[in-house]
């Protein structure tokens, strides 16, 4: 407590008090099937509270049919979903977290995809991202809303819900109804920010009707959308005196950008700076008395206990945070903050896969999602491990091993740990992938194992040590593309970011890979004063970008850089002078050009660094190969290959 009086004291909320204010704010897993609530739902929730949140607000619950825009969205609105509801409230009390349902209609933010029903929404206005015209509501559908807010609220109760969260932000038809750009109606309902808070307020003493007064109630509010015509602060702090001295609800929960426009507000990536959205909540607490959630980018105890000691806010939701550690509030209240599995915002696993339709998962935690799905005990305790390279492959197949009571060593070939991991945090947007490192190797220090740094293993050594099981994760290498020819100024990603070369001058960057590595090369050279041009043969430049939610700030770095982009080119060779003519074709339209460089910088696949695994091929001990020595792919593959295989043991 010591450490931390502010985050883990008590609050008071509403008719309840919460051990502490760590907040597991609601969020998207994927989770649901045909609409209802899930075990792998319960044992998420279970794991967080377990880990000491002292509040857990569960994803969003529909509350009308004519609202689906995803496919595993939970249809609060069917009688079916109460059994789900139990197992979950029924899991989390017995960890002592107070846990709400968040309830929502999201309105013109969707489609009729699933549905197969028009969307509902304040006025007639497309959304950017589903681009389909609403119907826009009439007082007889508004009234058919509020009812389905009622009853949905109804069976959160009679689920074991200790109350219900409103969510007026980011996505929802509340949040419409609040934004100057998409409530157009001249009615009671439109004109100015008082009139177009009227369908909230209207739902709030509806949903606090429906739960009683001996339930919470809260709401979330967007301070700040990012868009034109959005919602503004001003508008949010309008709105939040409206909603205090209404009497209805016990606190104010916060947001920052619109989800189907400015989505990369609200799940920010390790490129925008810690506590990037406090001035919302700190706005909004300057002006209402009660109690306001913070959210946005807090990774760490340390970080909160600030939030909270600068009355930034009265609670810190950490979502990601928990996502990747469980054990968040645990670890703080116990003093082990140190040891908190602190998020990347990497946004590969959480964001990017729910994005795809997939269910909720995290680079750092192969457990997460799979909470509901038991662990076999170990086939023999105590066997004799042996894992070669310390990229995160192998640090996590060393420190799940460790835990799991086996006698571990690591070898790694560098003097430093971390792999292609390490070489890509050199970069400024990159930066917090070097916490992966840090976080995997204090896990495998922790657990046990013992590490050996700058030791080139072969398969004498390895007989020599006589393992029962061997562990190859050795990473990969670059390939030099054919077109390259012998000029040593044409380069790889590795050798700029290990600065084992240093370009000048004009440089092209080649990237054929569409994510993070040839970006980040392009940034780095520019910060060191090159004229950069980054060309792709794919029809967007950097497009896997977007599944993270880094495409903008790429983008807007890219320009602020003077970093040209150049997209649908193919390399057909390279003619070394004094300078590089690289031939490029424009492959939709058959045109072929020249552009004269000083270097070329390739992000290309790499082949897997395999030559110790074929080694050992046939020996008498247990041999198996993870992660990029495997097959080249992202960070993620590599954790989950480096658990499995430990699991395995």
């Amino acid at each position: 407590m010591s450490q931390f009086p502010r985050l883990l004291s008590p609050l008071r909320l509403g008719p309840l008090t919460l051990r502490n204010r760590v907040v597991f704010a609601a969020h998207l897993t994927n989770y649901a099937t045909d609409g209802l609530p899930t075990a792998q739902h319960a044992a998420y929730y279970e794991a967080r509270a377990r880990g000491g949140a002292g509040l857990i607000i569960t994803e969003e619950q529909s509350t009308h049919p004519t609202d689906r825009p995803y496919e595993k969205m939970i249809a609060g609105y069917r009688p079916e979903v109460v059994a789900g509801y139990r197992r979950i409230t029924d899991a989390v009390h017995e960890h002592g977290s107070v846990i709400l349902a968040q309830i929502n209609h999201n309105g013109g933010q969707g489609a009729g995809t699933y549905s197969r029903r028009p969307l509902w929404a304040p006025s007639a206005v497309a959304d950017p991202m589903f681009r389909e015209v609403p119907k826009a509501v009439d007082d007889a559908d508004i009234a058919e809303i509020l009812e389905g807010f009622s009853v949905v609220a109804g069976r959160c109760i009679d689920g074991g819900f200790d109350g219900v969260e409103l969510q007026a932000s980011q996505s929802s038809i509340v949040r419409a109804f609040l934004a100057p750009s998409t409530n157009l109606r001249t009615d009671r309902y439109g004109g100015t920010a008082r009139n177009r808070a009227l369908f909230l307020r209207e739902v709030l003493r509806t949903l606090r009707e429906a739960i009683g007064p001996d339930r919470i109630l809260g709401v979330r509010l967007t301070g700040y959308e990012g868009t034109r015509g959005g919602i503004e602060l001003p508008d949010a702090l309008v709105t939040a005196r409206l909603v205090e001295a209404d009497g209805c609800v016990d606190y104010v929960n916060t947001a920052i950008g619109m989800a189907t426009q400015t989505l990369h507000l609200i799940e920010a990536s390790m490129a925008s700076p810690l506590g990037y959205a406090n001035f919302i909540p700190s706005s909004i607490k300057d002006v209402i008395d009660l109690p306001v959630v913070g959210v946005g980018r807090f990774k760490t105890p340390e970080q909160a206990e600030q939030a909270l000691a600068e009355g930034v806010c009265d609670l810190v939701g950490v979502v990601r945070g928990q996502i990747a550690d469980p054990e968040f509030a645990n670890k703080a209240r116990s003093g082990e903050s140190s040891s908190v599995r602190t998020c990347l915002s990497c946004n590969q696993e959480c964001v990017g896969r729910t994005g795809l339709g997939r269910w909720l998962g995290c680079t750092e935690n192969p457990r997460t999602g799979r909470e509901s799905v038991a662990l076999a005990m170990p086939r023999l305790r105590g066997r004799r491990v042996i894992v070669v390279g310390g990229g995160p492959a192998g640090l996590q197949a060393a420190a799940t091993a460790a835990q799991r009571g086996h006698a571990v060593t690591l070898f790694e070939r560098d003097r430093t740990l971390g792999g292609q991991l390490r070489t890509a945090s050199v970069v400024p947007s990159r930066r917090e992938l070097g916490d992966l490192v840090g976080n995997l190797e204090r896990q495998c220090r922790s657990s046990g194992a013992e590490i050996r740094l700058g030791t080139n293993v072969t398969a004498e050594l390895i007989a020599e040590l006589e393992p029962e099981v061997v562990v190859i994760a050795t990473g990969a290498r670059a390939v030099r593309p054919r077109w390259a020819g012998s000029s040593p100024r044409v380069v790889g990603v590795r050798d700029v970011l290990d600065e084992a070369v240093h370009p000048h001058g004009s440089i092209l960057v080649f990237d054929e890979l569409g994510f993070h590595p040839g970006p980040a090369a392009a940034e780095f050279l520019a910060d060191r004063g090159c004229e950069v041009t980054i060309a792709t043969n794919g029809m967007v430049l950097a497009q896997d970008l977007g599944v993270t939610l880094d495409f903008e700030g790429w983008n807007r770095r890219a320009h602020e850089k003077a970093i040209t982009q150049r997209t649908d080119l193919m390399v057909i060779g390279v003619d070394a002078d004094a300078r590089l003519t690289v031939r490029l074709l424009h492959h939709p339209t058959g045109v072929a050009e020249s552009l004269v460089v000083d270097w070329v910088v390739c992000a290309l696949q790499q082949d897997p660094v395999d030559e110790l695994w074929k080694a050992l091929r046939g020996s008498s001990f247990d041999v198996h190969r993870i992660g990029d020595a495997l097959s080249p792919r992202r960070s993620h593959a590599a954790v989950v290959e480096g658990h499995r295989v430990a699991v395995s043991l």
